[in-house]
C-alpha cells in the first residue's frame, strides 16, 4: 500500500515537472516583430510597392532606363508622347537619381517613375490607367539656428572658421547696409545671429532661409536688428533696432553688394589715366564684370545713356535735393522716365568709358553740388507709427533676450 502511494506521488510530481517544463517552454517564445514603419515619399506610401532606385549614368537615355526595367519600345514611345509637354526627358542629366514603383504581386505592374533633377524638384510619371506626368516640389522644413563670431580679419573668413554659410555675410550686409560700412570692419568687431535654414526629407540641407534677428558690434557700438512685418497687407518685412527705430535709411551705403571701395571721393586725386591731377567726384566700387548695380534710393531715371568718359551710365533723381549717378556700366537695365525703388537693379558693372578696371563710379549730388556721400547726414526712413511700434516692442523683446544669451567665443576657442 505504501509502495502504491509513493508511486502515485512520484507520477504526480513528474506530471508537475512536465507541466512546468511545458509552461516554461511556451513562455520563451520569440517576441512579435514590430510592424514595419510607414515610409512616404513623392506622394506614395513606399511600403505598398516594390521600389527600384538607381542613378542615371553617363550616356543613359530615357529609353535605356525604361528598357533596363522591363518596358518595351512601344510602351516607351507611348509614355514619351503623353508626358513630353510636361517634361522633356531628353534633358535628363547624369548622376541624378530616379525611382520606379511596381506592384508587389507576381506581375509587378508598373505604378510610377520618379526623376529628381534637383534636391527640391521631382517629376512623377504616373504609369497606371491614364499615363501623365506632373512636376512637384518637396516640402521645405525650416530649422532655427544661432551663431556668433569675432572678426579677426574679415567677415567672410570668420564665417568660414565657424563653418557657417557665406550667405550670412550677404544678408548681414543687406540688413546693416544703412548703418555699418562693411568695407571698413575692424578686428574685434563681432556679431550674433538667429536664422533659419531650409531642409527637405528631414535632414537634407538645401540652403539658407534668412536672418530673423542680429546683433553687430562695430567699433564698440552695438547695433540690434530684429525682423518685423511692418506692412502685412503688402507683405513688407523690415528690420528695427531695440528702440523700434527702422534700420533702413533713405540711401543705401553702396550701389553694389559686398564689394570694396577702390577709390574715394577726392578733389585733389591724381588720376593715372589722365596723367595729371584731376578731381574725383565719385566713389569707385570695384567688382567683377556683370555684378548687379542697385539704386541706392527710390527715384526717377533722368538719364540712361552713353558718353566717351562715363561709358554706359544712369542718373537718378530722388527728390528736389538729392541725385545719384552710376558710371561705366556693362549694361543699362532701366530707361529714362522709369520709376525705381531702393535696391532695384539698374545695371551691371562693366568697363565702359574711361576706366582701367571693372568698377562702378558712384556720384552723389546734394542741392546741385557733387559731395562725398559718406560725409553726409542722410535722411532716415519714415518712422513706424505708434500702434505698430507697440506690437513691435512685444515681438522684439524675446528675440533680443535670445540674442543677449548667445555667448561670444573667439575663433581660436573650441565651441561647446
Amino acid at each position: 500500500m505504501l509502495y502504491q502511494i509513493k508511486n502515485a506521488v512520484f507520477f504526480v510530481f513528474a506530471g508537475l515537472l512536465l507541466s512546468c517544463n511545458t509552461t516554461t517552454a511556451d513562455s520563451v517564445k520569440e517576441p512579435p516583430q514590430p510592424p514595419e514603419p510607414d515610409v512616404y515619399a513623392f506622394g506614395f506610401k513606399l511600403n505598398d510597392y516594390r521600389v527600384v532606385r538607381d542613378t542615371i549614368q553617363q550616356g543613359d537615355t530615357f529609353a535605356d532606363i525604361f528598357l533596363k526595367n522591363g518596358f518595351s519600345y512601344p510602351q516607351i514611345f507611348d509614355i514619351n508622347q503623353k508626358t513630353r509637354k510636361t517634361f522633356n526627358f531628353r534633358k535628363i542629366q547624369p548622376k541624378k537619381p530616379y525611382t520606379f514603383l511596381f506592384e508587389k504581386d507576381s506581375v509587378h505592374a508598373p505604378i510610377a517613375f520618379i526623376y529628381q533633377p534637383s534636391l527640391l524638384d521631382y517629376v512623377v510619371v504616373h504609369l497606371q490607367d491614364s499615363i501623365h506626368a506632373t512636376k512637384q516640389t518637396k516640402e521645405i522644413k525650416l530649422r532655427t539656428f544661432e551663431a556668433q563670431g569675432v572678426i579677426n580679419s574679415s567677415l567672410s573668413e570668420t564665417l568660414e572658421e565657424q563653418r557657417l554659410s557665406p550667405l550670412l555675410a550677404y544678408d548681414l550686409s543687406d540688413i546693416y547696409a544703412w548703418s555699418i560700412d562693411f568695407f571698413r570692419l575692424e578686428k574685434g568687431d563681432r556679431f550674433k545671429v538667429i536664422y533659419t535654414q531650409k531642409y527637405v526629407d528631414d535632414s537634407i540641407y538645401v540652403g539658407l532661409n534668412r536672418i530673423h534677428a542680429a546683433y553687430f558690434e562695430h567699433r564698440n557700438n552695438p547695433y540690434y536688428a530684429i525682423e518685423f512685418e511692418s506692412d502685412a497687407e503688402r507683405g513688407i518685412t523690415e528690420f528695427f533696432d531695440e528702440n523700434g527705430k527702422n534700420l533702413r535709411r533713405a540711401f543705401l551705403q553702396a550701389p553694389v553688394q559686398f564689394s570694396r571701395i577702390s577709390s574715394r571721393f577726392n578733389i585733389r586725386r591724381h588720376i593715372a589715366y589722365y596723367g595729371r591731377t584731376k578731381p574725383h567726384f565719385g566713389t569707385d566700387f570695384a567688382a567683377p564684370v556683370g555684378t548687379p548695380i542697385r539704386a541706392t534710393a527710390s527715384g526717377t531715371v533722368v538719364a540712361a545713356s552713353y558718353t566717351r568718359g562715363n561709358g554706359n551710365y544712369v542718373t537718378l533723381r530722388h527728390n528736389g535735393k538729392y541725385q545719384t549717378q552710376y558710371l561705366h556700366m556693362k549694361k543699362r537695365m532701366v530707361r529714362k522716365g522709369q520709376k525705381v525703388k531702393q535696391g532695384d537693379i539698374i545695371g551691371t558693372v562693366g568697363m565702359t568709358g574711361y576706366t582701367s578696371g571693372p568698377h562702378v563710379c558712384y556720384r552723389f549730388w546734394k542741392n546741385g553740388k557733387q559731395v562725398d556721400p559718406f560725409k553726409q547726414k542722410l535722411p532716415e526712413a519714415k518712422p513706424i507709427n505708434a500702434e505698430l511700434k507697440a506690437k513691435y516692442m512685444v515681438h522684439m523683446q524675446p528675440l533680443k533676450e535670445d540674442l543677449d544669451c548667445i555667448e561670444f567665443y573667439h575663433s581660436n576657442q573650441t565651441l561647446p
